[in-house]
């Protein structure tokens, strides 16, 4: 909130499993993922594609731990979709 848009590769992690989309300025899509096993690898557990702005909202994803909010069109790009297993990096700014 706040932003004018998210940076080609840059997204953000929330701690939740619900997310809305009001004072947003850009549509976004979102990554949701169950919590990280030993192995270092999160399962997706949902995928929504370009929430609008002012209008999306997600009620709370089960099975998951936390989001990853990115670029619109970023989640279509990469193929991700339910059930696939991600591996990422968090880089603190």
């Amino acid at each position: 909130m706040g932003r004018s848009s998210l940076g080609t590769g840059e997204g953000l992690y929330l701690s939740t499993a619900s997310i809305h989309m009001l004072f947003m300025r850009f549509p976004i899509d979102a990554l949701f993922l169950a919590e990280t096993d030993a192995e270092g690898l999160s399962t997706v557990v949902a995928v929504r594609h370009r929430l609008p702005p002012w209008r999306g909202l997600v009620l709370p994803v089960r099975g998951a731990a936390g989001v990853v909010e990115l670029p619109a069109g970023t989640l279509e790009a990469a193929g991700l979709e339910r059930g696939d297993r991600v591996r990422w990096d968090p880089i603190l700014s």
